[in-house]
């Protein structure tokens, strides 16, 4: 008899670990066991990402600001944010290959010389973070060489790159503007989709990873992976937003909760505080990746349609049920909190589109400046000589489209959206072509410019070659403003 109670109560409790198992992978509200009883039940430390791992392979990390200017604060701050998860997890120095321009924390510009924070209430994030490459050193170029292990390839900067093996495990974290097809950098050129997908098929083959995790903050952030990331490279990726929208900076000037009111800038993005303020507070031992692209995915779309984005997830989404453990280690502070399926902080009320952030910073900086005073001219001029690049890149790029097909199909052709899973562009070295001769006759792209990515791929996928791109451009913009924004002085985006 005690035998068969025995047997009952063993098939009742196995039954309810399972239903807590099934919601997990489900992405529910549960509430975790402990990590040692999960152990206990499942047999082995690699169901949660216990300590096993450690004695089987090293974790290692990317972290990428790909954008300078003080207006752009929110990229370094989360970059400085994602260095204090993976350190509080419990990731080397040796292992953390850090991109950043670092020209934020002493700018005269930060009211707190020396600190970098990512929340309005957050601590210093910028104490300790390595300056691996930073300033020019911050380039495409050494960014592959660092993710492929190629030390002869770099230049300038720590020399630091990832000298993983066969069981090892990547996170690779980049935070910037964007657009179709398109990350910025700090530096010529940008960052094109097809060169990130080659070279992350690169390091498949080379054997030299087990799993590798990529986390995208970016406008059209979607595009940089749809139609292009196949599966079975051990990827897995997840985007602030989809492959036509834009993503969202948070804690801004007239957000809430608002940064504090010396500062005249937004503290950090929408998609990355999620995760990170997620991870800074959870057991990662015992929450998944599917988990937190659930709780960002919640978090980032926000409260109405305007003011959000849709995360999206793409390669091997199996992936997913791994634990964070496995990529950014676990601070033991947390061991015992348990995971909801509501994030711990209230979603930004208000949280300003990516594009339109610089444009805050100056009118805050114009609003506040005294009267009569050099600041006040200083931040009028920024935002005068902004709206000139952005109002002229605009008319361009329409002007281009009706030259080279009329002005009723113009705009039809350059607003054309592919259907989802597409690639933007058919042929990709066309697509740099023709943004080098837009370049060279109405001036650089910059940040905000990589919005009309897209307009320049169907230009390329309507046949377009060289030539008539050069012919059209030079008749669209017979000069163009000369400001920072448009100078070639950093040379082109391609």
């Amino acid at each position: 008899m005690m035998i068969r109670c025995a047997v009952v109560s063993l098939f009742l409790l196995t039954l309810s670990i399972l239903t807590v198992s099934d919601e997990i992978l489900d992405g529910g509200d549960f509430i975790k066991l402990p990590s040692e009883a999960l152990r206990f039940f499942d047999g082995s430390a690699e169901a949660d990402g216990g300590d096993d791992h450690d004695s089987v392979g090293t974790r290692w990390a990317i972290l990428l600001a790909g954008s300078n200017g003080y207006w752009n604060y929110r990229h370094q701050a989360d970059v400085c944010h994602a260095y204090q998860v993976l350190k509080r997890g419990g990731l080397k120095d040796e292992n953390i290959v850090v991109f950043m321009y670092d020209d934020i924390a002493y700018n005269e510009e930060n009211p707190r010389p020396g600190v970098i924070i990512n929340s309005p209430h957050g601590e210093d994030v910028y104490n300790g973070v390595p300056k691996d490459y930073v300033g020019e050193d911050v380039t495409v170029d050494n960014f592959f060489a660092v993710l492929l292990g190629n030390k002869t390839s770099i230049k300038g900067g720590s020399g630091k790159v990832v000298d993983s093996s066969s069981n090892d495990h990547i996170f690779i974290y980049y935070s910037d503007h964007g657009g179709p097809g398109v990350l910025g950098m700090p530096t010529s050129p940008y960052l094109y989709a097809d060169d990130l997908i080659n070279v992350l098929k690169k390091k498949h083959s080379s054997g030299t990873y087990k799993s590798l995790v990529f986390y995208l903050e970016a406008c059209e952030s979607g595009s940089i992976f749809e139609g292009l990331l196949p599966e079975g490279l051990n990827i897995y990726a997840t985007t602030a937003a989809n492959a036509e929208e834009s993503s969202w900076g948070t804690y801004c000037p007239g957000d809430y909760p608002s940064p504090p009111p010396e500062y005249e800038t937004c503290l950090g993005d929408l998609y990355s505080v999620a995760w990170m303020e997620d991870s800074d507070v959870h057991n990662l031992r015992a929450e998944t990746l599917r988990q937190q692209y659930q709780l960002v995915k919640k978090r980032t779309a926000g409260a109405n349609s305007y003011y959000g984005s849709h995360v999206m997830q793409f390669g091997d989404l199996q992936l997913s049920l791994d634990t964070l453990y496995l990529y950014m280690g676990t601070n033991p502070a947390n061991d015992n909190f348990t995971l909801l399926s509501e994030n711990s902080l209230w979603p930004s009320s208000r949280p300003v589109n990516q594009r339109d952030a610089d444009l805050l910073h100056f009118w805050h900086k114009f609003r506040k400046a005294p009267e009569g005073s050099t600041r006040k001219f200083e931040s009028q001029q920024q935002l005068t000589e902004a709206m000139a690049h952005r109002t002229h890149l605009d008319n361009s790029i329409k002007l281009i489209g009706k030259l080279l097909f009329g002005f009723e199909k113009g705009p039809e052709v350059l607003n054309n959206v592919r259907p989802a899973g597409e690639p933007l562009v058919d042929d990709w070295n066309c697509l740099k072509w023709l943004v080098r001769e837009f370049e060279t006759h109405c001036g650089s792209l910059s940040q905000y410019g990589m919005k009309h990515m897209r307009s320049i791929a169907n230009i390329c996928n309507a046949g377009v070659n060289v030539e008539q791109m050069a012919e059209a451009s030079a008749q669209a913009c017979t000069r163009f403003p000369s400001n920072p924004w448009s100078s070639l002085h950093r040379g082109f985006s391609a």
